[in-house]
């Protein structure tokens, strides 16, 4: 199963930034549950096989202000996907720090080494008004203005500011499947 971490503070960020990752697992019947952040249990966490972090809307950033909920994240042996907000969330666990920086469309990157069977150059679609700076222990896979995809170096953590639901399923795809 996988689990779904919601991180927006409202039923219609949620719509937008939750249901489409959601609606890309359905359609491969991979099982997988939604849960808030702020409901997450240690059962939830043990329970799953891979956990993905959803992302959320440009102003919706109360879940900063909430971060002990993810302290979790250190201990994790499991793979997890950050997105967007999910990776800012990873990054802050792990001790980077966070840049005012919007960007919004679509543009350009290039994925320098392969990160969750991407490489080469994307079009992928931005909508973030913070970046983060390289925590401890993560490599950079792609950047555009700032950090788009980073690697721990160890563990199968795994960040993206874009939004894959949106342009590249095939990224939530790969992640779930491998």
């Amino acid at each position: 199963m996988i689990l779904l971490i919601s991180i927006c503070k409202n039923k219609l960020h949620e719509l937008e930034f939750v249901k489409p990752v959601e609606k890309i697992l359905n359609s491969l019947k991979i099982e997988n549950k939604i849960i808030h952040y702020k409901d997450l249990t240690k059962e939830d966490i043990i329970s799953s096989k891979k956990i993905v972090i959803c992302g959320t809307s440009l102003k919706d950033n109360e879940y900063l202000t909430n971060l002990n909920k993810f302290e979790f994240i250190k201990g994790l042996n499991k793979p997890l996907l950050g997105i967007c907000g999910g990776m800012q969330i990873i990054g802050i666990v792990f001790g980077a720090k966070l840049e005012e920086l919007d960007e919004i469309g679509k543009i350009g990157i290039d994925f320098k080494k392969e990160f969750v069977e991407f490489n080469g150059e994307h079009n992928i679609y931005v909508l973030h008004n913070n970046s983060i700076t390289l925590p401890e222990n993560f490599e950079i896979y792609a950047s555009s203005k700032c950090i788009q995809a980073i690697k721990h170096k160890e563990k199968k953590i795994y960040a993206i500011l874009f939004h894959p639901e949106v342009l590249n399923k095939k990224l939530i795809i790969n992640f779930s499947l491998v």
